[in-house]
């Protein structure tokens, strides 16, 4: 396509072109041209519109809607050539349709402004985003289910404080990411549901005296209806916001998780191996397994929630409607979608690939006097100790098997008998981690049967 002056574009309020620094302020083909498969349906959209409105006609839209499929397929072989000097995709998208048809191609922007147009444009671009989001979150979801399923019983210690607070499982500790990630495809859902509205039609900012139909337009989109508000619909970029927002609380999901995998890898816990697909080596130390894929989701919320500060700061001030502020929208948009999207693949393919390494899981559960709550609730439940009696003797039996160097289990009767002596030896029955994890049948609880109850559920879910 050859290269005009946008000026042409804008016809004869100005007589010359902006300068280079003008120019390359201005311009936003160098990102938006990522929409044009969106530009290119809401404008064959919009034309089969006005033909079916008597606007144009319909030899007019039938050569508009051709000539946007010649356009589309220039771009997706990569032939076409994006001009700066017309700004954004859609200046350069009716460009090349102008020399591809000919005059009809001027008709096409009637009853229809920018304004609309790229909000169109970019609604029906963060629509596929969510989409892709729900994909990704349900692929990790069910990923985390079967690691779920397969480790149900599995003891492993439970942390507050990244210190050994009581014994869960495995299972149980798997399926405390899926509501975390499936309050993130609620989200997605969510939010996908309220942006479901068109802009089409709503022009510069007014409506427009071409009799229109924008249910029309909106059904073609699949939108569930026009925006009702034609002031609104040009300068709404909540769904823009919201997807910033709900990528930046998934991605800070994504980040806890990573953290315990980063932790979990280590020599020091060994807890899982993670495959050598999401590992690297180190260059100079050939015994090292680096968690590298874990460490740079880690490393993502960084950027996703900074696209979603940036663009609360551009929004923050701007009356109704229409500024020029507001092309910088995109690329924080289009910036977070691709590493959220990343992140999520890679987390997916993490969770799949991962082994639990149950004996070290177990090794790590009995230690720490992790079953010293079992044995509060033993003297509160069997000896009607108030509870906190009960913490007290519990944390001087701690106390001694410190001194001693042992375990709660490894006490002798007459130990526990010289701090409290009612003490029976049916305490022991309750000091093994998996008595402990057995015994949380409370909803929700790390019992292995109240795990699988959840991962029921979740399956019919997902």
């Amino acid at each position: 396509m050859t290269d005009q002056s946008s000026n042409q574009m804008w016809g004869g309020r100005f007589a010359a072109g902006p300068d280079a620094i003008m120019e390359a302020i201005n311009a936003s083909i160098g990102f938006d041209q990522r929409m044009a498969a969106q530009d290119i349906a809401g404008s064959r959209a919009h034309a089969a519109m006005l033909a079916a409105t008597g606007v144009i006609s319909d030899s007019d839209a039938q050569a508009i809607r051709e000539g946007l499929l010649t356009v589309l397929s220039e771009i997706q072989s990569g032939s076409f050539q994006f001009s700066t000097a017309l700004e954004d995709i859609h200046m350069n998208v009716e460009a090349r349709l102008k020399e591809v048809i000919g005059e009809p191609a001027g008709r096409l922007h009637t009853g229809r402004s920018r304004n609309d147009q790229v909000a169109t444009d970019f609604k029906l671009w963060v629509r596929d985003q969510f989409d892709a989001a729900e994909t990704g979150l349900l692929a990790l979801i069910r990923a985390l289910l079967t690691q779920a399923e397969a480790g149900a019983d599995w003891v492993m210690p439970g942390f507050t404080h990244l210190q050994t607070a009581q014994p869960v499982t495995w299972g149980h500790h798997m399926m405390a990411y899926v509501e975390m990630f499936g309050r993130d495809l609620s989200r997605v859902r969510d939010a996908r549901a309220r942006m479901n509205e068109s802009p089409l039609g709503a022009a510069a900012l007014a409506g427009t005296s071409f009799p229109i139909d924008r249910d029309m337009t909106a059904q073609a989109l699949g939108f569930d209806r026009p925006a009702a508000n034609s002031l609104d619909a040009v300068s709404d970029r909540d769904f823009a916001l919201e997807f910033l927002s709900t990528a930046s609380i998934c991605a800070v999901h994504l980040s806890r998780f990573a953290e315990e995998l980063v932790i979990w890898s280590s020599a020091q816990f060994r807890f899982v191996t993670l495959s050598d697909r999401f590992s690297t080596g180190s260059s100079i130390m050939p015994q090292k397994k680096n968690p590298d894929a874990a460490e740079l989701i880690r490393a993502k919320v960084g950027r996703i929630y900074g696209a979603n500060t940036a663009l609360m700061m551009v929004m923050k001030g701007l009356p109704l409607a229409y500024s020029k502020d507001m092309q910088e929208d995109k690329e924080q948009v289009f910036d977070a979608a691709d590493n959220w999207m990343l992140a999520l693949a890679a987390m997916e393919g993490m969770v799949k690939d991962m082994t639990a390494n149950r004996d070290s899981l177990a090794a790590a559960a009995g230690s720490g006097f992790s079953t010293a709550t079992d044995l509060a609730d033993w003297l509160v439940r069997v000896l009607g100790l108030p509870f906190r009696d009960a913490h007290h003797v519990t944390g001087s039996l701690v106390a001694m098997a410190e001194a001693q160097g042992c375990d709660l289990p490894d006490l002798t009767l007459e130990d526990m008998q010289s701090v409290h002596a009612d003490i029976t030896d049916d305490v022991y029955s309750v000091l093994t981690v998996e008595n402990s994890v057995n015994s949380r049948q409370s909803f929700g609880g790390t019992a292995p049967d109240q795990v699988r109850a959840q991962i029921k559920r979740w399956k019919a879910l997902v």
